[in-house]
């Protein structure tokens, strides 16, 4: 599995601001718990894509 990080700088910066500002949650979730951790438990067992707030994706090998 390969995890890649978005390319777009801008909204890369964001989302980790959020991320930070919501103590390490997914700031797309509205519970927080370990499975909305950034990397949220969605993405982790998910298939290919991305997150749910767009930062990462998955690929599968």
């Amino acid at each position: 599995m390969k995890i890649l990080i978005t390319s777009d700088e801008e909204l890369r910066n964001s989302i980790i601001k959020a991320i930070k500002d919501n103590d390490g949650y997914c700031c797309c979730q509205l519970e927080k718990s370990e499975k909305t951790k950034c990397m949220c438990e969605d993405f982790r067992k998910g298939e290919d894509g991305w997150c749910h707030c767009g930062l990462f994706y998955k690929i599968s090998n």
